[in-house]
């Protein structure tokens, strides 16, 4: 039997056309920091594939910074706007339930670089507390946030938080990975409003979120903007990520990031439409679950929901066994035996955040695949009660 794969939001499978690109790219011999044709060929294609990028995100090509993924991405922009942070400032604004990136990365710098968090509440549903955030920035050396948490799905308010960093004069990174592919992203309207080096500064995406190869990644960093690097060498893109670069890596993420951009809008409501129909069945068959993060503003094909009584780890192995794949919140996490934390920032108890699980559909995602979990479901959940 063809297995069920509800996992998107941990990655989703490799774009054919984003495929073709790498192997295509591949086949050019040089490497695009040498003066000589083939390395030439080579930089032609990895500066027609920033341009391409910077248009799906709304930058300048030579805004795009190149990296391995969202995580060093996200490392740059925390590390580095800290180590070029104005000086007297020490605080970095941090609202609960951010992606263990970003909270591994600031807790590096409280423990090592004596950085002090001004934390930011979520509420019930896992919005940002906007005027919570607005009251932290003032005298902070930086601030991070999610436009979409990887978890719960719950959307924020970018242009907001963009606003009340430049108004603040505190330099914003957003973490974009989860949500580009799925919501408007551009860098420059958001930093519209920013003045000089204040407000958005920098913005983190990841290439296989969109059907890209697992490797590549970007930072949008403004051109008022220059981080620290977190390594040095050759001086590549801008001196902010030394280091021979990923072409091939380069012509996938730019041809993912163009399709899922063209696809967004119909591909939001189908996805919609089957996580809205998933949520309706839980609700009609197992009256109890709840499904938790925002209503409305969330992550489209994102469903997180809780399952009283029943570990959310025994969910997921009973459904593996029955050939679906979903996950129990960040892939980054899988396999740690720990409460959510995202959940626990919503206020909920460390028992009800051992029992979640995150359905995430994508671009393959059917309702053949509905109608599979819809079937298994009920008697999973019975098992794992029963376990517990």
């Amino acid at each position: 039997m063809t297995a069920v794969y509800l996992d998107h939001a941990a990655t989703t499978p490799l774009r054919p056309e984003a495929r073709a690109a790498w192997l295509a790219a591949q086949d050019i011999v040089g490497n695009a920091s040498s003066i000589h044709g083939g390395g030439q060929a080579a930089r032609r294609v990895l500066e027609e594939s920033r341009e391409r990028l910077a248009v799906v995100l709304g930058c300048d090509a030579v805004e795009v910074v190149f990296t391995s993924g969202g995580t060093e991405a996200v490392n740059l922009a925390v590390k580095g706007l800290w180590w070029s942070r104005p000086d007297g400032a020490d605080t970095v604004v941090l609202p609960d339930g951010e992606h263990h990136a970003t909270l591994d990365a600031v807790r590096w710098l409280v423990a090592h670089e004596g950085a002090i968090v001004k934390p930011v509440r979520l509420d019930g549903v896992g919005r940002i507390d906007a005027s919570g955030f607005a009251d932290a920035l003032p005298g902070a050396a930086l601030a991070t946030a999610l436009i979409a948490n990887n978890e719960v799905g719950t959307v924020q308010d970018a242009a907001a938080m963009a606003r009340a960093a430049g108004d603040a004069g505190v330099p914003l990174h957003l973490d974009a990975v989860s949500a580009f592919g799925h919501l408007p992203v551009s860098f420059r309207q958001w930093r519209a409003d920013a003045v000089g080096a204040a407000g958005l500064v920098a913005l983190s995406v990841s290439g296989h979120k969109v059907g890209a190869p697992v490797g590549v990644g970007a930072l949008v960093v403004s051109r008022q903007s220059t981080p620290t690097p977190l390594q040095h060498g050759g001086g590549q893109q801008r001196g902010l990520r030394a280091g021979t670069q990923d072409v091939a890596g380069a012509a996938a993420f730019a041809v993912a990031a163009e399709l899922a951009e063209h696809e967004r809008e119909a591909e939001a409501r189908r996805l919609d439409d089957l996580r809205d129909a998933l949520a309706r069945s839980i609700r009609s068959s197992l009256p109890d679950a709840e499904v938790l993060g925002d209503p409305v503003e969330r992550i489209p094909g994102n469903l997180h929901v809780l399952f009283p009584g029943a570990s959310g780890e025994t969910l997921l192995f009973l459904l593996d066994q029955a050939g679906i794949s979903v996950s129990t919140g960040s892939a980054c996490q899988a396999g740690v035996p720990e409460p959510s934390h995202v959940v626990l920032a919503l206020g909920r108890t460390e028992r009800e955040a051992r029992s979640v699980l995150r359905f995430t559909f994508g671009r393959t995602s059917t309702g053949a695949d509905l109608t599979r979990v819809v079937a298994a479901l009920p008697e999973a959940y019975a098992r794992a009660a029963a376990a517990r």
